[in-house]
């Protein structure tokens, strides 16, 4: 056979090397093709993947180094035996570095989670902070390792969102392709975590990107089938929780008691948000009355949790233990009802202490110890006609859970692949869905949710709510050099009868103000920071708004769509 000479082959290498930095080049000028883009989801759900795992390992290293135990799975067990200065101390002395990380690298002394990343997929184009966000993981990993009573998913999700938004400013990704590499590392971080490769793709669309088009499903998956694989990589393809084997439902005539086991699992996790949420402005309240250093906040938090771990060591960390007891059938009726309201105020002061974790995992103890003593109570008064109580226990660990995350799909799913059972899915089913629909009457639709909310960040009534505060007027209006600019006379006298908007305003502030005059456009002004009088810069007529909010609301259309 003929060799090539060497020029060819010269050639050949040249074409080879200057195709793919044109290749590069476009991809950083016009974000990654579909092939291209997929390629990049999987890299985004190996480094998610790893995240998690190095933030699940170094939460082990941290409760065996701090506290001695061997095995972390029985944390609580061991802790009863150790001195109550040990515990008392411990979550003190990981509040104290909490408070000075949260003060040095955040503006606001405030853990980043969940919450923020659904802010920055509706909000910034699938970004979110970078600082802020490598910090609240430090603060939330040392938390949850000196005896935090919070959950392990919202920081490694803001974490993974945070290696995503990485790569997305790397590769000028546009806002649709943002959104969906997010979508991929909230998937790989949720599926890595937990095991759960289904059930973390269908948390990244029904949470975080809140649709499930078609053109994000692919890529998704492959992120979460990655993050899935370095989890089994490390722990084997075992679930999390053991089940008795004694789970059997007596379908029909059972269904009517979880339907009520959902009702009030819905109204015990409206009670966990909504204490959570009291507990936060109290202890803001407090701060502001005594003028506590924010960076003491989490100290007092540790303190606080740390006298309750003294008697009730079974609130230190994640609660996988006390979990697993409940879905066994291994706690007594009072001590299932004590545990649970024990873990929702410890969960509370956790996160209103500003400790960090998330409230997935908290409510996951909490819905199996409530379900528990539901299913003692329901098997003891109908003893012929009921399955195991464990059962129940499932059941309200699903229910709790979903209406906490407003994720009913996703979290059924969950549930599923932590215990291994998909026997009992119309128990789960049913106390789901009737949990979701009780505390979406009552909260904004999830604790995330409602997080924003109280931030002013209208989210939970969809793009038509918040698409309006994407738009700066001074984005939107005419200038007075606009060849159909409003008369100046007129402008003026509108200014001086107090009728203008700032250029910093939003559409969501301007348009009432159509509303209220019944005008056609409005005066646009620079504000003065000395108080001096505001200079005219334009107009904002109402027609421009209403054609950049039919815009907005037609490409989020599409791309939901898509």
């Amino acid at each position: 056979m003929a060799v090539p000479p060497r020029g060819y082959v010269q050639t050949q290498a040249h074409r080879l090397v200057m195709g793919a930095r044109g290749a590069w080049a476009l991809l950083l000028e016009k974000g990654p093709s579909q092939f291209q883009f997929w390629l990049i989801a999987l890299l985004i759900g190996v480094l998610a993947g790893f995240a998690a795992l190095l933030f699940r390992k170094g939460i082990s290293w941290l409760q065996t180094t701090l506290y001695g135990v061997e095995d972390v799975r029985m944390l609580h067990s061991f802790a009863e035996s150790l001195p109550w200065w040990v515990i008392l101390i411990i979550p003190v002395g990981g509040g104290l570095i909490v408070g000075a990380i949260l003060h040095h690298f955040t503006p606001d002394g405030r853990v980043r989670s969940v919450a923020d990343v659904i802010e920055g997929a509706a909000l910034n184009e699938g970004r979110v902070e970078g600082r802020a966000g490598l910090a609240s993981a430090a603060a939330s990993l040392i938390t949850l390792g000196s005896g935090g009573s919070s959950g392990r998913e919202g920081p490694v999700v803001h974490l993974a969102a945070v290696i995503s938004s990485k790569i997305s400013r790397w590769i000028n990704a546009d806002g649709i392709t943002g959104r969906d590499l997010l979508g991929c590392a909230v998937a790989a971080a949720v599926s890595a975590s937990f095991n759960a490769p289904i059930a973390g793709a269908i948390f990244a669309l029904e949470v975080v990107l809140r649709h499930f088009a078609v053109h994000a499903f692919a890529p998704i998956v492959i992120a979460s089938a990655a993050g899935t694989i370095i989890n089994r990589l490390e722990f084997g393809n075992v679930t999390e929780f053991m089940l008795s084997s004694d789970s059997m439902l007596q379908f029909y005539v059972e269904l009517p008691a979880f339907l009520l086991l959902g009702i009030l699992s819905g109204f015990v996790a409206v009670l966990f948000m909504r204490g959570t949420f009291w507990a936060e402005d109290m202890g803001t309240a407090l701060q502001n009355r005594i003028n506590l250093p924010r960076w003491l906040r989490p100290a007092i938090a540790g303190l606080m949790l740390g006298g309750i771990a003294i008697w009730f060591p079974h609130i230190i960390g994640v609660g996988y233990e006390t979990t697993s007891a409940a879905l066994t059938g291994e706690l007594l009726l009072w001590e299932a009802v004590v545990l649970a309201i024990l873990k929702a105020i410890a969960a509370a002061i956790t996160i209103a202490g500003r400790m960090g974790g998330g409230v997935f995992s908290p409510s996951l103890m909490i819905g199996a110890i409530m379900g528990l003593a539901f299913g003692l109570v329901a098997t003891g008064i109908f003893p012929d006609v009921s399955g195991s109580e464990t059962l129940y226990a499932l059941a309200g660990m699903g229910a709790v859970a979903a209406a906490v995350l407003g994720a009913p799909i996703s979290t059924t799913l969950i549930v599923f692949e932590l215990t291994g059972d998909w026997q009992t899915g119309l128990a789960v089913m049913v106390a789901v869905s009737m949990s979701t629909a009780i505390s979406t009457k009552l909260v904004h639709r999830s604790f995330f949710l409602t997080q924003l909310e109280r931030r002013n960040i209208h989210l939970a009534a969809g793009p038509q709510a918040y698409l309006l505060s994407m738009f700066r007027v001074g984005n939107v209006m005419r200038p007075m050099a606009h060849e159909n600019a409003a008369p100046q006379e007129r402008l003026f006298t509108l200014i001086e009868q107090g009728i203008f908007t700032d250029t910093q305003a939003t559409l969501e502030s301007a348009l009432p103000i159509f509303e209220r005059t019944g005008l056609d456009f409005v005066p646009v002004v620079q504000l003065s920071p000395q108080g001096g009088p505001p200079a005219l810069e334009g107009a904002l007529f109402h027609v421009d708004a209403l054609k950049a909010y039919n815009r907005a609301l037609a490409a989020t259309a599409a791309e939901e769509h898509s």
